[in-house]
């Protein structure tokens, strides 16, 4: 299992676009076999921050994941709402 925590500040007039185009994402994303988990959660105390919780199955689901179309689509509709660079955290499950 892998765990990748992508922390996004987003720019505070694009919070609503942001999480309907990440929970579109990751309503698509959950279908796909390689994923068992995929949550956007938004900060409580500052509601342009938020972060991407994705749980794969498998070392090689996260890049088949970023092949599909609803990625994509979600990729390239975020990436002027983003405040600042994503951050990337990849964690491993405990065997």
């Amino acid at each position: 299992m892998l765990v990748v925590h992508v922390f996004v500040h987003v720019k505070p007039d694009c919070v609503e676009a942001f999480q309907a185009a990440s929970l579109e994402n990751a309503r698509h994303s959950v279908q796909e076999p390689g994923i068992a988990r995929f949550d956007v959660i938004q900060q409580a105390d500052d509601p342009a921050r938020f972060v991407l919780v994705e749980v794969y199955r498998d070392a090689e689901a996260p890049a088949r994941h970023k092949e599909t179309a609803h990625y994509a689509q979600w990729r390239d509709a975020v990436a002027e709402m983003m405040a600042e660079a994503a951050r990337h955290n990849v964690e491993r499950g405990a065997q």
